[in-house]
């Protein structure tokens, strides 16, 4: 049995756990989706998927200064209620969360954040590079290098830094498994000293 990406993101999709989580559960059932959402909710991994249609209207915009003042970063995380947000674990999590944004800077919360535009770009930077190649071979290449781009770019995606066996998303997954709540990150801004305006250092002009 091979289990492939896309089977493991339909899993997550349909119970919000985290990655690692999906690809257990489709081993331990031999790859039947069906089988691992019960798998998932048997164990009580699942148990804030029911949430996914509730609204995170309450939450923390929480911040995080860096290196002496030269970073800093502003996020704004929701959940359902205001007593989960008032709560140490979720502004644990916030602070978790605007430390990842300061030590990884990532451009977008989702890949559904970023623009067109720039994803054309990085494919036609890709492609550029593997010149010379048989196309279905650069295809090949250019979507590989693509979801290596997402792992980089989107928050959610990127490798937790206190943990890289898991991503933000299951950090935030296990959040609202303990907590009982919808959690979702809203939007960052990420600040660095000597940042211009087209996002390069002035330091180098």
């Amino acid at each position: 049995m091979v289990l492939t990406a896309k089977l493991v993101q339909e899993l997550r999709e349909k119970t919000g756990a985290g990655i690692m989580d999906c690809k257990r559960a489709l081993a331990e059932t031999d790859g039947d989706l069906e089988k691992g959402v019960v798998w998932l909710r048997e164990k009580g991994i699942a148990a804030a998927a029911g949430r996914a249609g509730r609204v995170a209207s309450e939450g923390a915009v929480g911040s995080y200064i860096h290196a002496g003042g030269k970073i800093g970063v502003l996020i704004e995380v929701n959940c359902e209620t205001d007593f989960c947000a008032k709560s140490e674990a979720f502004q644990a999590l916030v602070k978790e969360l605007a430390l990842q944004v300061a030590a990884l800077n990532p451009r977008v919360v989702k890949r559904e954040d970023l623009s067109p535009a720039v994803l054309e770009q990085e494919r036609q930077i890709y492609a550029s590079q593997a010149e010379g190649k048989p196309a279905a071979v650069v295809a090949k290449i250019v979507d590989g290098k693509i979801e290596k781009f997402y792992k980089e770019a989107c928050l959610l995606e990127q490798a937790y830094a206190r943990d890289p066996n898991k991503t933000v998303n299951d950090l935030i997954g296990e959040a609202a498994i303990q907590m009982r709540e919808k959690i979702e990150v809203r939007r960052f801004a990420r600040y660095q000293m000597g940042e211009a305006l087209d996002g390069k250092s002035t330091e180098a002009a």
